[in-house]
Parts: structure tokens; sequence; C-alpha cells
């Protein structure tokens, strides 16, 4: 009996099919970016208008993160966990309190007149701060408007912030806008 030959497979092609695999499948991948924070800067200021009024002091909830990544909220120390509830306590000022924020009544569509805060916060780091606190202390402040948007819908529609209707959204967002100010972080001892 002859030995029957087994047919050779020509493979001269094989590295131009991975090779076209390998385009293939770099050109249809998604890769994951890093994305930052969400923040909408200022319209550009033009040059021959007014300088807007100093802003009062009772006005400005200060935050400062230092390069021990101590928090340090009106100049006393003060624990991350207690910033959220802190920055919703300055923000609302329920009580009207002499030392906290100014209001002004405002229309605002769909909810009538209403309160709006004056206050700001300002938020400045050191160079050394890590980033992981940095993006704590962001999260908690962007929690405490959260809380007051979420707290205001439910209030007067019944309903959570993220169901609200664009129109009802924009609403709520006239009565607590997000106004944080970031100042350039600074150097300890001049470094």
């Amino acid at each position: 009996m002859a030995k029957r030959e087994i047919p050779e497979v020509n493979a001269g092609s094989m590295a131009d099919i991975a090779f076209l695999l390998l385009i293939f499948f770099l050109v249809t991948t998604t890769m994951d970016s890093d994305t930052g924070l969400a923040r909408t800067l200022p319209p550009i200021v033009p040059v021959d208008q007014e300088p807007p009024p100093p802003i009062k002091d009772r006005n400005v909830f200060r935050v400062l993160l230092n390069s021990q990544n101590q928090l340090l909220v009106g100049g006393e120390l003060m624990d991350i966990s207690d910033l959220k509830e802190a920055a919703k306590e300055f923000i609302e000022n329920p009580e009207h309190k002499d030392d906290l924020p100014e209001f002004k009544e405002e229309e605002v569509s769909l909810l009538g007149v209403v309160e709006i805060s004056k206050g700001v916060v300002s938020l400045q780091s050191d160079r050394q701060t890590e980033y992981q606190a940095y993006l704590m202390v962001q999260n908690e402040l962007a929690a405490a408007y959260n809380e007051l948007r979420q707290a205001l819908s439910r209030k007067k529609f019944a309903k959570n912030y993220v169901d609200l209707e664009d129109e009802e959204r924009k609403a709520v967002r006239e009565v607590y806008p997000q106004r944080i100010s970031e100042a350039e972080p600074k150097n300890v001892g001049g470094k």
C-alpha cells in the first residue's frame, strides 16, 4: 500500500491575515479616555466692561486643602465627612443668619418668586495636595449642591431632580447654581 501524502497548508498568507485582523481590531476598538471635572468657565469679560463689585466676606465659603490633605473651612479644621453638610448650611442659610450669605429675591419661571443665595464656594488647594483628597473635596461640594437641588425638586415638583423636564431642571438650577470658585494652587513656604 502506498502511503497517502498529507497536503501542505500554504502559510504564506497567514501573516497577511493576522496583520489585517490586527488593524481591524485596532480601528474598531474604543478606548476609555480620562474625563475631567465638568466645569463651565465664565465668559470673557470685555475690556471696556466695568469690573464686578467685590463679594462680601459673608457670601464666601472658604475651603482650603493644605499639603497634608487637611481641610480648613473658614480657617478651622474640618473632617471631609462634615464638609457636605457645612456647605449645604452655608448655601441654603435656612435661618437667615447674619454670618451666612445674603439672599436676593428673584422671579424664576415655574417657581415664582424665590430667594436665591448670593453665596460662593471658594476652593483653594496646595500644590502638594494629593489628587485623591482634592477629588474628595470636589465630590462633597458637588454633592451638597445636588442634595439641595434634589430637595427643592421633591418639594416643588414631587419628582426627583433627574426625572424633571428640562425647563423644570433649569428652574431648580437657577435657585441653586453651582458657584465654586477655584483659586490657583499655592506652594507652602514658597517652595
